[in-house]
């Protein structure tokens, strides 16, 4: 396939020109200088109220593309969890067929009942990466990062303390306190940071941070990098334009896991972006159905849906705001993401003058304009 007369973006910068995809078809298209760019890879994403069934995952392998995202790593404390064997196998009969973004499974080191799950057998049946949270104990985490050690790959964690997070809805400041609702301290992010980080120091493992809220735990995360350390971050793209406020008048959408920020953390948060201290980007969606989600607001499901809107939504807010050039989006949420899970890259067109309004009363954005439309090659 030949896409002429594109503005080419990707590993080897930005450029007007003409493209080869070896796709083995003879088909040629004119961009007429739409974005020719790598599509998006999100290493961050649940199924709709964290259900597992071949339903649900062709549904958001369809809902991905058409927001520009060519491959995804589905989250593995999904119901079932996917943490044996069974599971897994039933995971994977759920990929056969599915024509929108490429879908991969990780695993889950730990069973509910805190105990590891068998990481050998599912590295060996294909798992993509293994997932922990550390409410795992010291001597469980020792198990798991040794298990990395000797498999290899990235070690996909999520910085959590149970006993700080367990009665918490929201970040513990002046908003939570406002709206009458238990927080939660960013101590319950940062304190586990910084263990996982001596982890990966002792064991010389990689640890990617999921979905990274706390501008304190991206600066021990950039001076382990300093040190020597192969410890990464992702952050969302909701934690880098939205604060806690965005949760006043008890907005359940904002309810997000990891809790939004305060606007001096927000501002701190766009500062590491720009400084280079954020390795990948995620939209961290988590769709939930209106039984979960249009309640009261502790009761309600943490997440928020994007995927739809998701190259589009990336250009508004980033690079037509100005805050980063469509070059560093392109690292950030396909290139940097693609080399973690070493899988071959797709590509998109992106017309950046295209604009449409948001009608998504789960998203984070609904009624908001945004720009670019998403042209698919395949």
């Amino acid at each position: 396939m030949v896409i002429k007369n594109a503005i080419i973006c990707d590993s080897d910068g930005k450029r007007e020109g003409n493209f080869t995809i070896e796709d083995r078809s003879d088909k040629v298209i004119d961009a007429k200088g739409a974005y020719l760019i790598p599509a998006i890879v999100d290493l961050n994403v649940r199924l709709h109220d964290s259900v597992l069934n071949s339903q649900n995952i062709k549904n958001i392998s369809n809902e991905a593309k058409k927001g520009g995202v060519g491959h995804l790593v589905l989250n593995a404390d999904t119901t079932p969890a996917i943490d044996t064997q069974s599971v897994f196998e039933f995971a994977q009969n759920g990929l056969r067929d599915i024509e929108g973004a490429k879908v991969d499974l990780m695993l889950n080191a730990l069973k509910e009942d805190g105990t590891l799950s068998n990481i050998a057998i599912l590295l060996k049946q294909g798992a993509i990466a293994v997932y922990m949270s550390t409410i795992a104990k010291n001597d469980v985490a020792i198990k798991i990062a040794q298990y990395i050690q000797m498999y290899g790959g990235t070690l996909f964690c999520k910085a959590e303390d149970n006993s700080l997070k367990k009665s918490g809805v929201m970040l513990d400041g002046d908003i939570n306190a406002r709206l009458g609702l238990a927080g939660i301290p960013d101590l319950s992010e940062v304190l586990h940071v910084s263990r996982m980080i001596e982890i990966a120091r002792h064991f010389k493992i990689k640890i990617l941070f999921k979905a990274i809220a706390s501008p304190r735990s991206i600066s021990l995360i950039t001076q382990a990098k300093k040190e020597g350390v192969e410890v990464s971050c992702e952050v969302s793209l909701h934690h880098l334009i939205n604060s806690d406020e965005t949760c006043a008048n008890f907005n359940t959408t904002a309810k997000l896991d990891p809790p939004l920020m305060g606007d001096k953390d927000v501002k701190l948060l766009q500062d590491a972006l720009l400084n280079n201290q954020i390795d990948m980007l995620t939209l961290l969606h988590q769709p939930s159905s209106p039984l979960n989600k249009e309640v009261a607001f502790y009761d309600a499901a943490y997440g928020c849906e994007s995927l739809g809107d998701a190259l589009p939504l990336y250009y508004t807010k980033l690079v037509k705001s100005g805050l980063i050039s469509m070059e560093k989006l392109v690292e950030l949420i396909s290139l940097k993401p693609k080399q973690t899970i070493e899988k071959k890259l797709s590509y998109v067109l992106f017309d950046p003058e295209e604009s449409y309004v948001v009608e998504n009363s789960n998203s984070l954005y609904q009624g908001e304009k945004i720009f670019g439309k998403v042209i698919p090659l395949q």
